[in-house]
């Protein structure tokens, strides 16, 4: 075996005693207590302190991300921290290292934060939670990221429909309407960046939906910065727009209520709503079938890779290719 091989084998088996004496290699004392988080890209458990606070160890995916790609993103993480915006970033030692090693494993540590999901039906949290989004994009506009890559039509529509191709994960009898319908979505998807302009790219979350998302009395504090790239704002703001057109607007406008108390929004970027939307719905099922070979996901996605889920897939992708046809939302 290569060492590429060796060392997927060696994540696909990591298990307590290797999760065990990695934190304790960073001079913590675990009292037993393990729990394992849901996380599929990585592994993260929760780890018992003796007589202190439990900690959270994030074990990385090999051949995902880089040391330097990695090193952004916890510099970006600090940063915010830094600058008081609720995010849970890692643990450095002493000598300011944030990305430690044990064997063939990369992992950081993070303390542990408590909290609820937000109510998106609340009003009032989706002004907090856009003047949170505010204040981190402020942030992130200061500089670039140098060695993670873009979210763009190329990254995450044409290599994602590239692969799954490639792979044969599209049943023989689908291949035809998947292939011409993800070729026309991603002209449709160019034509929307063409309406939009020249808009910032910045550094962004990434992922920023209700499960990264924890709530407490003080308001919104946000958790995993692992997908975070250099993107539209607009990345950041579009996964809390559900429901009829009216009802996204709405949510809309109360986000940029709080959002543009600390960053001013471009509209223009509102013509991207549904093209990156188009786009996560197809680079998800490419993330599936690219860790397909990881046993952890067909125990978790047992309704993937099947003839019932590509046909659902093209058809929800049939519905974006009518929803990018629309005129963007509209700000109240």
């Amino acid at each position: 075996m290569n060492k590429h091989t060796d060392a997927v084998l060696d994540y696909q088996n990591l298990g307590p005693d290797e999760v065990l004496a990695a934190v304790e290699s960073r001079g913590y004392t675990c009292d037993g207590h393990l729990l394992v988080l849901n996380s599929f890209e990585n592994r993260v458990y929760q780890v018992g302190i003796e007589n202190n606070q439990a900690l959270i160890a994030k074990f990385y995916r090999p051949q995902r991300w880089n040391d330097a790609m990695i090193g952004e993103e916890h510099a970006f993480a600090l940063e915010l921290a830094a600058d008081d915006v609720a995010l849970i970033a890692p643990i450095p030692d002493p000598g300011g290292e944030t990305l430690f090693q044990y064997g063939s494993y990369r992992f950081a540590l993070f303390p542990r934060r408590g909290g609820r999901a937000p109510d998106l039906e609340n009003p009032e949290h989706q002004r907090q939670l856009g003047r949170f989004l505010g204040r981190l994009h402020a942030r992130g506009c200061m500089r670039a990221y140098e060695h993670r890559p873009t979210l763009d039509v190329t990254t995450f529509g044409v290599e994602s429909c590239q692969f799954v191709l490639a792979h044969d994960f599209i049943p023989t009898d689908l291949e035809s309407a998947y292939q011409s319908l993800t070729d026309n979505l991603i002209q449709q998807i160019g034509w929307c960046y063409e309406r939009a302009g020249s808009v910032d790219l910045i550094r962004t979350h990434g992922d920023c939906h209700i499960g990264n998302i924890l709530w407490t009395d003080d308001g919104p504090h946000l958790v995993d910065l692992d997908d975070s790239r250099m993107t539209p704002a607009i990345q950041d703001l579009w996964m809390f727009l559900s429901g009829d057109r009216t009802d996204q607007e709405a949510t809309l406008a109360r986000l940029l209520e709080g959002y543009t108390r600390f960053y001013e929004f471009d509209a223009r970027q509102l013509h991207l709503v549904e093209a990156l939307r188009t786009l996560r719905l197809i680079h998800h099922y490419a993330w599936l079938a690219r860790r397909w070979t990881d046993p952890a996901f067909p125990r978790a996605f047992p309704w993937f890779n099947s003839q019932r889920c590509w046909e659902q897939h093209i058809l929800d992708l049939r519905e974006q290719a009518a929803l990018m046809s629309e005129p963007p939302l509209k700000i109240s």
